[in-house]
């Protein structure tokens, strides 16, 4: 009985060379008997050998990371890092670089500048986090023009032609916020929303979330006063203290409060230090300051989304696609976790 490469193109009624020319991803084949070849590939199991391939051609392809630093303000992503170095650890061994780019979560153009060192480089694929709305789509513009596939992770923004999105799906995270709180809340109870970020009008995530919430309540025709901050010319602890006491003076009533993301500790701070512990609190991200705030009850829930996940199959996904040269899911939301004090022991980013 043939096997491989000859058996897949006796099936398909096409030569050798042009099932070789589909296993390796190059052009030449029409869509329909590319489509045909797949399917018997899928039929028969077959799987090239990849590791010989990679280490025959002696090229090796460079993906890269664009992604947040680590800073003072959070510890949030080193969790994708982690996974974005445990997938390069399994792809090393196929010729494989991950070069790893950071810019300032709170400086436009600090991204602008990564963006621009990337696109000098000649990389295969990219991987970014995006923040900030419009420096994202045109450094999107300019990969797709570079036939550079893009896997974005923890937010999306609305572009068709990425490869992918891997994270949360940001909607429904403030949805599910909005829900839980709902249970501790009557009617005409004053709510705080609060964004913390220097660039909130560039943060799509952030909005998004704060959408889904204040959707909730439209949609369920629950009557509550939302009321909103947001912390914009310093995020460090005594800028929010500051803002907070400014709401707290005018709003003394309030029942409880939703942060649009992992700062949520900086609030809970705030509540500890003026015995505020009546608040309801609901935050994101499983960080180390946060974990001990929930520990004490400061904070009631943290809604979390495997970042260090995301970071991982973000790089799956390249492999997959460059490599591989197999289909990516073009959305692949991450669970939406509720972490208490419950649980916080046995979970992992």
């Amino acid at each position: 009985m043939l096997t491989g490469v000859k058996e897949i193109a006796r099936r398909a009624k096409v030569s050798t060379g042009t099932v070789d020319r589909v296993i390796h991803g190059r052009k030449g084949v029409s869509e329909e008997t590319k489509n045909k070849i797949l399917v018997i590939m899928k039929e028969l199991d077959y799987q090239p050998n990849i590791l010989a391939r990679r280490l025959a051609s002696k090229k090796v392809l460079h993906f890269a990371s664009l992604i947040p630093a680590v800073s003072s303000e959070t510890e949030f992503w080193k969790a994708p890092i982690k996974g974005i170095e445990f997938a390069e650890a399994e792809i090393r061994q196929f010729g494989i670089v991950v070069d790893k780019y950071f810019y300032d979560q709170n400086d436009k153009e600090s991204f602008v500048k990564q963006s621009k060192e990337i696109l000098k480089n000649n990389i295969d694929g990219i991987l970014v986090a995006p923040i900030f709305m419009d420096e994202c789509l045109a450094f999107s513009k300019e990969c797709s023009q570079a036939k550079v596939p893009q896997v974005f992770i923890n937010s999306d923004i609305p572009y068709d032609s990425r490869l992918s999105y891997i994270g949360p799906d940001l909607f429904q995270s403030g949805h599910l916020s909005a829900h839980m709180i709902n249970y501790l809340v009557k009617k005409g109870d004053k709510i705080l929303i609060v964004n913390i970020s220097k660039e909130i009008d560039s943060y799509h995530h952030l909005l998004r979330k704060e959408e889904g919430f204040i959707s909730y309540f439209k949609d369920h025709e629950k009557k509550v006063n939302i009321i909103k901050t947001d912390i914009t010319t310093q995020t460090d602890y005594r800028s929010v203290e500051a803002k907070l006491k400014e709401v707290f003076s005018e709003h003394s009533d309030i029942k409880a409060i939703f942060v649009t993301n992992s700062r949520v500790f900086s609030v809970a701070q705030y509540i500890e230090k003026y015995n505020l512990n009546h608040l309801f609190l609901v935050g994101y991200d499983f960080l180390t300051e946060s974990i001990a705030q929930l520990k004490r009850g400061t904070i009631d829930f943290l809604i979390c989304q495997k970042p260090q996940e995301q970071g991982y199959k973000g790089i799956m996904a390249l492999y997959q696609s460059v490599v591989l040269n197999t289909h990516v899911e073009a959305t692949h939301f991450m669970p939406i976790d509720i972490i208490t004090k419950e649980n916080y022991k046995s979970y992992s980013n």
